[in-house]
């Protein structure tokens, strides 16, 4: 009787650790256990009435940020992850024997109901997110975790005013399509947004990237829940320094020099000229990569206008000199215009020293020929000769003296309007780009 007994609890014993124990993972164990979960599931149905959608987005590139075009495109992909009560394991009681031993269960769209969520700025189509080919990972407690992935396309609106130092902040709209917010409710994962395997793109610095949760949407007076990602991008300086910046600095000090070239060289119109179309053909160029908007106004393309034109005048301003070289002395000058060139151009031309003119007389035929010589005079000569005055005290200056005194004080015109404007272009952009938060 006691042998009996004990072989008794011997076999209670196996049969309770038999129990205890859940069978070990196999296809087989699994092909069962997704034949019991979709047996009578239905994919077009919701997993409750109110399901709460998380999402993340994993940035892994920028492939490109066409301002003219507005455009960023993104490589990256989604995380979302919801709760379905159909499609647990974890307690005994929810299925026909103990499947504890299997931990994730694939399967795809085709077969599990999936948030119908859209890329609202998407620029080539908008359609709902779809990918059959990307398996869905569900858990043990029913939460079903999908990664969709792919190049988006979107729009972004770009800010130009400090091209091309500039910073663009480019929106990516996630937003839930059908179901209403009452049936759908977006929000954000821990870390809403993933740049652990960001590539860095050649031409952007990724600056930051963030989350918003934006006021439902409504359409047809239904609200649909919506989030948004910023992705923060600076430009990269030392390309368009060197072939943007650079180079029209010192295409506008060029134009100055035009008015260093003499009259008997004939190179004047054709070197005003030649600047002229290089500034035309530079503001052509930019213009092309600037989108075609009002609502902000790039500041390289204001300085270009000036230049140009200043370029513009300065082709006129060479053809008056020219003229006024060309005038022989049988035309006679009017006294206000030597009276005002003795008192103002002489010093200006100067810039803030005198000038002297001294009369030197070839013969005494009549043939004589006045000679501009712009002398900086000292403290003991500060008083131009007495003989160089006429009776209503303007000196005797010729056409060709007159000429060469306009292409002086042009020069030292153009040459502070150039310096200043391209001292202030740049202090505006290199403030721009040294605090993004303000442009």
């Amino acid at each position: 009787m006691e042998i009996h007994t004990f072989i008794t609890f011997i076999l209670l014993g196996v049969v309770q650790t038999a129990i205890a124990t859940p069978p070990s993972y196999s296809i087989e164990l699994e092909e069962s256990l997704r034949t019991e979960l979709f047996k009578s599931y239905t994919a077009q149905q919701r997993p409750s009435q109110k399901v709460r959608v998380a999402i993340r987005f994993n940035l892994l590139t920028v492939n490109d940020l066409n301002i003219k075009d507005q455009t960023l495109t993104l490589s990256g992909y989604l995380t979302i992850d919801w709760s379905d009560t159909r499609l647990t394991w974890e307690n005994i009681t929810n299925t026909s024997q103990d499947y504890t031993s299997i931990n994730f269960l694939f399967a795809t769209e085709e077969y599990v109901w999936r948030p119908a969520i859209i890329i609202e700025n998407a620029v080539d189509g908008i359609s709902v997110i779809s990918d059959e080919s990307v398996p869905m990972r569900i858990a043990q407690n029913g939460r079903v975790i999908w990664n969709p992935a792919g190049i988006y396309k979107i729009n972004c609106e770009s800010d130009t005013k400090y091209y091309p130092m500039d910073t663009q902040g480019c929106y990516l709209k996630v937003s839930a399509w059908a179901y209403t917010q009452a049936e759908i409710e977006l929000y954000f994962k821990v870390q809403p947004v993933d740049t652990s395997f960001y590539a860095e793109n050649g031409e952007w610095n990724l600056l930051s990237a963030e989350s918003f949760k934006a006021e439902a949407q409504t359409r047809d007076g239904d609200s649909f829940s919506s989030v948004f990602f910023l992705i923060k991008l600076q430009r990269r300086l030392l390309f368009h320094v060197v072939n943007t910046l650079f180079p029209v600095a010192l295409m506008a000090i060029l134009i100055a020099f035009v008015f260093k070239l003499p009259v008997d060289s004939g190179e004047k119109i054709g070197f005003s000229l030649t600047v002229l179309l290089s500034y035309a053909v530079y503001l052509t160029l930019i213009s092309d990569n600037i989108p075609s908007t009002s609502v902000t106004v790039c500041f390289l393309s204001l300085y270009l206008a000036f230049i140009l034109l200043l370029a513009t005048i300065a082709v006129i301003l060479t053809t008056f000199v020219i003229n006024l070289h060309m005038r022989t002395d049988d035309e006679k000058m009017s006294n206000w215009l030597k009276k005002f060139t003795s008192n103002y151009l002489i010093k200006f031309a100067c810039w803030k020293n005198s000038c002297s003119f001294r009369k030197n007389r070839v013969d005494h035929n009549g043939l004589g020929i006045n000679k501009l010589i712009g002398t900086h005079l000292t403290e003991n000569n500060n008083r131009p000769d007495k003989e160089t005055e006429n009776k209503e005290g303007c000196r005797d200056i010729t056409w060709k003296e007159l000429s060469e005194i306009m292409d002086k004080v042009f020069y030292n015109i153009y040459m502070f309007l150039i310096a200043i404007s391209t001292f202030i272009l740049f202090v505006i952009i290199i403030v721009g780009y040294n605090n993004p938060d303000t442009s």
